[in-house]
């Protein structure tokens, strides 16, 4: 007799006291795009639309506890990974996505927030890549990450093609390298993967300061639709494409004084309902 569940995604990030970004975005995306959303926090930060004011770091058994808690009881379809901000968090997160190898992970190694505030320590960054780079699906960088990561400038279209290739060779299974820096009327994100042609997306840029979690949302939307069931380039066009209305339909509300949020909402999806073989 065949059982129902939902489609459950597991978020690893940090919270956004002011709602727009972190473990708030990310909830609201997965939830949006009809899936359930569950949450391990590795941070409280302390922030506005305006910027980030302190993080505070939770301890170390209270992440490992709430992704064991999660992993045991409600085993996510897929996993996005967001804030790890020091080396401790990330070789907890490490422990545990070697225990489930098969489940989809994307990582969005959050560094620097819209602001342009640094949200993570130079001595993580090192191992994040040592260690986390080779555990996960997809790494979802935006310039000024790619920047930390490869230690050199993005400036242009040809140069981001340059650096995806860089980031893969640093461990990780694919690069979703995001362009939303750059200037110009277009956006290119550029989807490397090893052994495969690059994939270049692009997209009309969206007139609006409303941007703040927006690299947060898009790399949530990447799990949710792999915990769909979609392949790679599939799930990221069809994020791509919900980032795109968030942002469209999210443009002109006001929200705080700095960065507003997306439209997560614009046009959600009722929660997806799987038939399980029992």
């Amino acid at each position: 007799m065949a059982s129902k569940s939902y489609v459950p995604i597991l978020t690893i990030a940090g919270s956004d006291s002011g709602g727009g970004a972190g473990i708030q975005a990310d909830i609201k995306t997965i939830s949006a795009l009809g899936c359930f959303a569950t949450s391990a926090i590795t941070a409280v930060t302390v922030q506005n639309t305006l910027g980030v004011r302190a993080i505070h770091s939770l301890p170390l058994d209270i992440i490992d506890g709430q992704i064991k808690a999660v992993m045991e009881d409600i085993q996510p379809k897929a996993i996005k990974i967001g804030m790890v901000d020091s080396p401790g968090v990330v070789e907890v997160i490490a422990k545990n996505l070697e225990r489930f190898p098969k489940i989809p992970v994307v990582f969005d190694p959050v560094m620097v927030a819209t602001s342009g505030d640094k949200l993570i320590k130079d001595e993580t960054i090192a191992l994040i890549v040592s260690r986390l780079f080779p555990l996960v699906d997809l790494v979802t960088p935006n310039l000024d990450e790619a920047m930390i990561l490869i230690k050199q400038t993005v400036q242009s279209k040809k140069d981001m093609l340059v650096a995806a290739r860089r980031i893969l060779k640093l461990g990780a299974d694919s690069v979703l390298l995001k362009g939303g820096h750059l200037k110009g009327d277009i956006i290119y994100d550029v989807l490397a993967k090893e052994g495969a042609e690059l994939h270049v997306f692009n997209s009309p840029r969206v007139n609006t300061l409303n941007t703040h979690g927006s690299g947060c949302s898009l790399s949530s939307a990447i799990a949710a639709e792999l915990g769909k069931g979609k392949h790679l380039a599939e799930a990221v066009e069809h994020a791509r494409d919900y980032i795109f209305e968030a942002l469209f339909h999210g443009k002109e509300p006001i929200t705080g004084k700095g960065y507003g949020p997306l439209n997560h909402f614009h046009n959600p999806l009722k929660a997806i309902i799987d038939e399980l073989d029992d």
